[in-house]
């Protein structure tokens, strides 16, 4: 039998932010309040990354700019990890470099090889403040590495170079949900 809720059960899907967006670009505040509206942000980013099937979300890509996000991601032995951290800090990057297809929903639609290493841990805390420490392998890894990227102001295409990151740019201009203007 389950206890608690499931994450984002009770939470509003907000409307995601695409790249372009300035809110995807600038790095995000330090969480200062360890209250309900955080607990109230916590929960709608759960909502809004099941409602587009992600394994990540940052709290930038939903327009709020804050160092939080959250997380329902397997590692590459399909085991599954979910959280959230507020305040994240990449501790440990190392391991091999793996180049591996990344997407983002912030691109929806818009994959491209990128090289991340294969072993992160993040630091932080939980929604009441609570200490956390959460490792990851493979996917999972990436996945982390992704979304405190976002947090810095970054996208996973700012690790692209050359031919790749001309693709996924040039793909991103031409996708229906792109701007036009």
């Amino acid at each position: 039998m389950r206890h608690g809720t499931i994450p984002g059960s009770s939470g509003t899907i907000r409307p995601m932010r695409l790249i372009g967006d300035p809110v995807l670009h600038a790095a995000c505040a330090e969480v200062t309040a360890f209250d309900a509206e955080l607990a109230r942000l916590v929960e709608d980013m759960f909502a809004t990354m099941y409602s587009a099937d992600g394994v990540g979300l940052a709290a930038n890509q939903i327009g709020t700019a804050l160092r939080v996000f959250v997380y329902d991601c397997p590692d590459d032995e399909d085991v599954r990890h979910l959280g959230h951290v507020v305040n994240p800090r990449l501790v440990e990057v190392d391991g091999v470099t793996v180049t591996g297809s990344e997407g983002c929903l912030s691109l929806p639609g818009i994959n491209a090889g990128t090289t991340r290493y294969d072993h992160t841990v993040v630091e932080g805390f939980d929604v009441r403040g609570e200490p956390v420490r959460i490792a990851g392998t493979g996917f999972f890894a990436r996945c982390l590495q992704h979304e405190c990227d976002h947090l810095d102001g970054g996208l996973f295409t700012d690790r692209l170079g050359g031919l790749r990151r001309r693709r996924a740019l040039r793909a991103a201009r031409r996708a229906p949900w792109a701007r036009r203007g």
